[in-house]
C-alpha cells in the first residue's frame, strides 16, 4: 500500500524547454483503459449487420440498456445525455474493477474522482442556465425563500465534493481493507509455518471479499455515480 495519491512513473521533458511533465500511474492506467476500450469498440462495431449476431447482439444490448437507463432517469427529452452517461459508466466500471488483475485503479486517486465530479458540476450549471437562463438559475438559489440562499449555495458547492469523495472513499476503503486482510493472512502463515513458508492462507480465504470489494462494489459505485450525475443534471434543468 503506497497511499492513494498519484505515484510517479516517469517524467517527460518538453523539447526545447525546461518544462518537465510528471506522468503518474493514474495517467498511464487511464490511457491503458482508454486504449483498450477504443480497440474493443472499434473491433466490435466495424462490421454491423442488419440481423445482429453474437458480439453485435451484446453491443446493441449494452447501448439499449444505457439508453433506457438515461430515458427512465432523465426523461425522453434528455436522451441526448446517453452517450456521455454511457462513457462515464463504462469507464468507471473498468477502472473500478481493474484492481482484480493487480493494477491500481485510477479511481483510488482523488484527482480522478474529483475531475469527474467537476465535469458533472459543469454539466449541471451549464444545462441549468441553458434551460432556465442565467437569471432563472440565480433565482433558483433563492427558493423557496430568500433566507435559504446561503444554504442552497453551499449545497450546490457540496455536490461535486460529495460525488468525488463518495467514489474515492469507497474504492480507497476497499483497497485498505483488502491490504489489511492480505497482510494479516501473510502474518498468520508466517506464524504457523515459518518465515520462509508460502502464504497459503492468502490463496482462497480472500476470494469472497475480493469479489465484493473489487467487482461488486466497483460496479455498484460506477452505477451510483452515473445515476447521481443524471439526477443532478435533470433536477437542475426542471
Amino acid at each position: 500500500m503506497k497511499g492513494f495519491g498519484p505515484i510517479l512513473v516517469f517524467e517527460f521533458k518538453i523539447p526545447f524547454t525546461d518544462i518537465v511533465v510528471p506522468i503518474t500511474n493514474t495517467v498511464t492506467v487511464t490511457w491503458l483503459i482508454m486504449a483498450a476500450l477504443a480497440v474493443v469498440f472499434i473491433l466490435t462495431t466495424r462490421n454491423y449487420e442488419r440481423i445482429p449476431k453474437k458480439v453485435q447482439n451484446v453491443m446493441e444490448m449494452l447501448v439499449d440498456t444505457i439508453t433506457n437507463l438515461t430515458k427512465q432517469t432523465m426523461g425522453p427529452k434528455n436522451i441526448k445525455f446517453a452517450p456521455y452517461i454511457g462513457t462515464v459508466l463504462i469507464y468507471l466500471a473498468v477502472a473500478n474493477v481493474i484492481g482484480v488483475i493487480g493494477i491500481r485503479p485510477p479511481t483510488a486517486d482523488l484527482n480522478t474522482t474529483m475531475a469527474l465530479s467537476i465535469i458533472t458540476f459543469c454539466m449541471i450549471n451549464y444545462n441549468a442556465v441553458k434551460t432556465k437562463g442565467l437569471f432563472g438559475r440565480i433565482k433558483g438559489f433563492t427558493e423557496p425563500m430568500f433566507l435559504l440562499t446561503p444554504i442552497n449555495l453551499l449545497g450546490e458547492i457540496a455536490t461535486p465534493i460529495s460525488l468525488g469523495f463518495r467514489l474515492f472513499g469507497n474504492l480507497a476503503g476497499g483497497l485498505i481493507i483488502m491490504d489489511l486482510i492480505f497482510g494479516g493472512l501473510k502474518s498468520l502463515s508466517t506464524a504457523i509455518f515459518g518465515a520462509n513458508a508460502l502464504p497459503i492462507f492468502q490463496l482462497a480465504i480472500p476470494l469472497p471479499l475480493n469479489f465484493y470489494f473489487d467487482i461488486f462494489s466497483g460496479l455498484l459505485q460506477s452505477l451510483i455515480f452515473a445515476m447521481l450525475t443524471m439526477i443532478n443534471v435533470s433536477n437542475a434543468m426542471d
